[in-house]
């Protein structure tokens, strides 16, 4: 049985690291095209915006080098003390981010600097968000296992949201001389805290029940080396790992679809359809408000897949985007910011189907003993190759053919992988984790945990 009020801190503790993470998306999302005047010549022209793009994506393409270093390491160190690491890492890369000098100063060293930021940034990131994941699907009970790990996607949401409104007010107060000498380097500055504030709350927590009684069994012959052969152990679960990757791919398509590609579809809109879209300014609003809508709702979907189950409610998700990802864009391409509005609104709720169940679903899905190794590389390959990519394959298909509908098709197909996907993965609801003990909040939760145990034992 895990105290409350621990739990809760093992929740704030791990939600605090995603926070970061998002601040740093939403700030640079936000800021790109100052980044692309600070960091590189006048006349970049567009190779300047891919340039910048593609210092955005770099980060994504180390994940998952640092879910193979940092997973491996919480399954033989420990879950928190690798969190710590990651943390420290991920504040660093941020802050550094604001001290680097311009282009202006040292020239060709400026782009290369920045890259260096976001590889650290990448590299830490690939620990990060699959190890949060872990740490509180192991400290929550079993029974509410759907609401506690739906808060590390509040983390994710409100980083995203304050990141977005920290820059969107520094554009809106500063000058345009203020924000290009100084002001942009604000919203950067304000990581440092964020993480000083997530590694105390790290350090102050033991580690997960579920490891320390793995770390129990790690003391007989049996257990005595099998860090050793993590890796071979890791992939002889590959149908559990092509679930991990499956899902993730329907949840981050989703996810970057909005976050990352749909600010740059409006200009698209514009030029091709010859009308319709948004302006940048109301584009940037609109989409904080649908993502502050989504923080809302989250813990919500979360505590109703403790009652319906993970499966129902990851269906629904998926079910969405396959009926509802053309009416969503039609939409989004229309001439009404309320019209706009309610597009983006739609692809958020299929959104948060996933958001709000893949913390409580994804580590059911591999044994404690290399839980975090195995989600860390599943995840972060999956992230990598499908969610990363997204905005570019979206670019470059709508560029090459002028069809502005592929972002609908592409999230359909990402629906029907979610929805095949999902159909293979044992119900986690109210069960214990896999290699793990009944977890309860209280002993009367722990009788009733134990009753229903034995009844489907009975009937089986």
């Amino acid at each position: 049985m895990t105290k409350p009020d621990v739990t809760k801190r093992a929740i704030g503790a791990a939600a605090i690291g995603n926070i970061t993470e998002w601040y740093d998306f939403g700030v640079y999302g936000y800021l790109a095209v100052v980044i692309e005047g600070i960091f590189l010549p006048e006349d970049s022209g567009p190779i300047g915006t891919v340039i910048v793009a593609g210092l955005f994506a770099v980060a994504f393409l180390v994940r998952p080098l640092g879910g193979l270093v940092f997973g491996p390491l919480a399954d033989k160190i420990g879950r928190n003390k690798v969190l710590a690491m990651t943390m420290i890492m991920m504040a660093a890369g941020t802050f550094l981010i604001g001290v680097i000098p311009d282009y202006a100063t040292v020239g060709l060293w400026a782009p290369f600097l920045l890259l260096a930021c976001r590889l650290l940034q990448g590299f830490s990131t690939g620990g990060e968000y699959s190890n949060a994941m872990t740490f509180i699907a192991e400290y929550a009970p079993d029974r509410r296992r759907g609401f506690l790990g739906s808060l590390l996607e509040v983390g994710t949401f409100t980083g995203y949201v304050l990141g977005a409104l920290v820059a969107t007010i520094m554009q809106a107060v500063s000058t345009p001389e203020f924000l290009e000498s100084w002001g942009w380097r604000i919203p950067f500055f304000v990581a440092l805290p964020l993480g000083f504030i997530g590694v105390y709350l790290r350090t102050k927590l033991a580690d997960t029940p579920a490891y320390k009684e793995m770390e129990k069994l790690s003391e007989q012959e049996e257990q005595k080396n099998h860090a050793k052969g993590e890796f071979k152990k890791i992939f002889k679960l590959w149908p559990n790992l092509l679930a991990c990757c499956g899902l993730v791919l329907a949840w981050n398509v989703t996810n970057y679809m909005l976050t990352s590609f749909i600010p740059v579809y409006f200009p698209m809109v514009e030029d091709l359809q010859g009308s319709g879209g948004v302006s940048e300014l109301t584009s940037q609003v609109l989409q904080i408000i649908v993502m502050a809508c989504c923080l809302a709702l989250i813990p919500v979907i979360g505590k109703l897949s403790d009652r319906l189950g993970r499966k129902a409610v990851v269906r629904a998700g998926a079910l969405s985007l396959i009926v509802l990802s053309f009416p969503s864009l039609w939409l989004i391409r229309g001439h009404n910011d309320f019209v706009v509005f309610l597009g983006l609104l739609i692809m958020g709720l299929s959104l948060i189907c996933f958001s709000a169940t893949m913390p409580s679903t994804l580590p059911s899905l591999f044994p404690t003993m290399v839980r975090a190794g195995a989600l860390a590389i599943a995840f972060n390959v999956s992230i990598s190759l499908f969610g990363g990519t997204t905005s570019f394959v979206m670019t470059s298909l709508i560029n090459a053919t002028g069809f502005l509908m592929w972002p609908a098709i592409y999230l359909m197909a990402a629906g029907v992988i979610g929805l095949v996907t999902i159909h293979f993965v044992p119900e986690s609801n109210r069960r214990p984790l896999w290699g793990s003990t009944p977890s309860a909040a209280s002993k009367e939760e722990a009788k009733d945990l134990a009753q229903e145990l034995n009844e489907e034992a009975d009937l089986v």
